[in-house]
């Protein structure tokens, strides 16, 4: 609640849910979130967010292939503040194609891809 994307985040949940999206994410997302929750709010969390919001999302795991390239990237792209797990997600959306993204990540939008708003 005290993350400042907090209540965009709610709102355009609200707007996923109400329009039936597809979700889908990668397996290396859902351990980074569930490393956070744990962190920063603790194990309720972890059960809420496997419980309630995993059921809705489609997971696709990483391949030896997509982590490869993704590591590439990382080590090209040379930057502190870019995560493996972004870089990852790059790759995977690539091969998607999805058509929005729902993070707050400017990454995801230096890299071209359409954000949900």
């Amino acid at each position: 609640g005290d993350d400042d994307n907090h209540p965009q985040a709610r709102r355009l949940w609200k707007k996923i849910i109400e329009n039936e999206f597809r979700l889908v994410t990668s397996n290396y997302v859902i351990v980074e979130t569930v490393a956070l929750l744990q962190n920063r709010i603790g194990m309720e969390a972890v059960r809420v967010f496997h419980e309630d919001m995993l059921p809705v999302v489609h997971i696709h795991f990483v391949t030896p292939e997509m982590h490869s390239r993704g590591v590439s990237a990382l080590l090209t792209a040379s930057r502190r503040k870019l995560s493996l797990v972004d870089c990852v997600s790059f790759e995977w959306i690539r091969d998607a194609k999805p058509d929005v993204v729902f993070a707050f990540d400017s990454h995801f939008a230096d890299q071209g891809f359409t954000l949900l708003a």
